[in-house]
């Protein structure tokens, strides 16, 4: 196949014609052409020659030209695409119509005083050239002052090819290619920003449980475990997906659909519920076990407008539209609230909850329940409380009363105990300190002498009298610990490090810290401890100090000022962060 003047424009129309079909631009087409000849050109000329081609927008006429490099005589790796500056020059110095010398922006057009391009292999090149060099006229245009540089180009125009079956095919393939890789860069940028919206597909085939479905243009995977329980689709089948990610992929951009990702139902619900639309009412929070059970938390910004009713419709019509997409999965709505145990009451329904106790620092709640609730709380295989665990961002402990009963009565033994081996005092009196709520000896110690003075049958000798023993009881737990600690190796720097217990100094030294350098390489966690997510299950991590009630904020601070003691931070870079710190939180709540 030869490029000749009566199929010149036909590259053009069919380039025009692709374009229209796989709707992309014109231009991409043409450049892939461009490659496809190229391609084609060095196959027959030599692969290690820089062939470039170029089409006429405007008459489809294609340009073969040969390009080569001035570089340095060291640097050359081959002839066939670069020559020496010497070289260069004689070419110069030779002018000829059909070659060109590329210097920034100026040309210049020669030949060698052969007539033949330098270093060329081909009987194509040479009866070319022979042709050319019967034309000794220097264009009038030409810079004859030209210098070649190292970096200049020299390009010179050679003959079109005549293309056999496997160079036609070749150049075949460069252009579907291109118009592949032009196909798909379009669906990504028309993708990309659509990122949480819910569309509708139609089904093209299926491959080992993964549906594919036409995204027109390009093809969207809806993963055999995005499917809502056993859904299984038939070629053609129109189904409502929801665009989870939109990335590239070493194969291309790749489009992930989701039908059991929360955030679906979420938009199921502002398709029906205008005033989610609106934002009248914001949903909150989303838990979904797909196919079978949901829960769904609303808000209403208005006061007229119950959310929950408006989000179930009249008759329920609202809820059952969502209903019927989720095939059949039974839906909870659940009113928010900001208080996180009411929140949580509301989210364990239909069971009812007795008692909550929460714990914001290990992200942990405890419920209570009557005897006959329990299985309903939990629900069948734990769903209704994997939900309500999901809805709040909360591990939930679950236990009845009787289980509750025992776990109070049994602290409440070991806390008299304590006071009455450690104050000396009979069972009766210590079980009044623990009725009273003191838990430990510290707050015996270290209380305000009226809390004791409430209690029946103290008065003020008796009080002072327990407080004085609970003091020395501690003066010698401390005594102890520091002298196990000394005996660990602790050294007097973290001794007097301020806000450090001797009970805190002595499990640091059984854990290796002995020295304030240590102290001050230790991360808040590895002493407050933390919760840390492993497979989706968040598993404890314990901390050095966690069992004296050190919490997160108070570990970083202590840290902090053991590096600044030992001028590892400079205190103006602390402030500077602070102030960013709080800025931050302000435009956060601006937001």
């Amino acid at each position: 196949m030869a490029i000749t003047s009566a199929n010149q424009l036909e590259l053009l129309q069919t380039a025009e014609a692709v374009a229209r079909e796989k709707m992309i631009d014109p231009e991409l087409v043409v450049e892939a052409m461009e490659e496809s000849l190229a391609r084609a050109a060095k196959s027959r000329y030599g692969a290690e020659m820089d062939i470039r081609v170029s089409i006429d927008r405007k008459t489809g006429k294609a340009t073969f030209t040969r390009v080569r490099t001035v570089a340095e005589e060291d640097l050359i790796e081959t002839t066939q695409a670069e020559m020496t500056a010497d070289q260069a020059r004689v070419a110069v110095g030779q002018q000829r119509p059909n070659v060109t010398v590329v210097s920034g922006r100026r040309t210049v057009h020669e030949l060698d005083e052969e007539g033949e391009i330098i270093d060329s292999r081909t009987e194509d090149f040479r009866r070319f050239l022979m042709r050319a060099a019967t034309d000794r006229d220097v264009p009038g245009d030409v810079d004859q002052t030209t210098d070649p540089q190292i970096g200049d180009e020299l390009v010179d125009e050679v003959p079109p090819v005549e293309m056999g079956r496997i160079a036609a095919q070749s150049a075949k393939q460069v252009i579907l290619q291109k118009v592949r890789e032009a196909e798909r860069e379009k669906q990504f940028e028309e993708f990309k920003d659509k990122t949480g919206q819910i569309i509708n597909v139609q089904v093209k085939r299926e491959e080992y449980g993964n549906v594919i479905v036409d995204l027109n243009p390009g093809e969207g995977v809806l993963r055999r475990n995005e499917k809502i329980g056993r859904e299984s689709y038939r070629p053609n089948d129109r189904i409502r997906v929801y665009i989870k990610d939109v990335r590239r992929e070493p194969r291309g951009p790749q489009v992930f659909l989701s039908r059991t990702a929360p955030e679906f139902m979420a938009e199921l619900f502002k398709m029906e519920v205008p005033e989610i639309y609106e934002g009248i009412i914001e949903i909150k929070a989303v838990a979904r076990d797909p196919g079978s059970r949901a829960k769904i938390a609303v808000i209403s910004y208005d006061s007229s407008i119950d959310p929950v009713g408006a989000c179930v419709g009249m008759r329920g019509s609202r809820v059952q539209a969502v209903v019927n997409e989720l095939q059949g999965e039974k839906i909870d709505i659940i009113p928010w609230n900001e208080d996180m145990p009411t929140f949580l009451v509301n989210a364990l329904q239909p069971a009812e909850v007795s008692k909550v106790v929460l714990d914001e620092d290990a992200e942990r709640i405890e419920v209570v329940v009557p005897e006959e609730q329990l299985s309903l709380a939990i629900g069948r295989r734990g769903q209704n409380v994997r939900l309500a665990s999901q809805l709040t961002h909360l591990d939930i402990d679950i236990m009845t009363e009787e289980e509750e009963s025992a776990r109070r009565q049994k602290e409440f033994e070991e806390r008299t105990q304590l006071f009455v081996e450690t104050l000396d005092l009979d069972e009766f009196f210590a079980q009044l300190l623990v009725s009273e709520g003191f838990t430990n000896l510290e707050e015996v110690a270290y209380v305000e002498l009226d809390e004791l003075l409430v209690i029946d049958g103290v008065d003020e000798d008796t009080a002072q009298e327990l407080q004085a023993r609970a003091r020395d009881v501690l003066d010698a737990r401390n005594k102890a610990a520091l002298d196990r600690a000394r005996e660990l190796g602790v050294e007097d720097s973290l001794i007097a490090f301020e806000g450090l217990t001797p009970q805190m100094i002595e499990a640091l030294a059984e854990d290796g810290v002995k020295t304030l350098e240590d102290f001050a390489t230790c991360a808040d966690w590895e002493l407050a401890g933390g919760w840390t997510t492993v497979d989706g299950e968040r598993v404890k991590d314990d901390g050095i100090l966690e069992k004296f009630d050190v919490s997160l904020e108070e570990a970083q601070d202590m840290v902090m000022t053991a590096r600044v003691m030992l001028g590892w931070v400079d205190p103006a870079d602390l402030e500077a962060s602070a102030e960013e710190d709080g800025e931050a939180i302000e435009e956060q709540a601006e937001a």
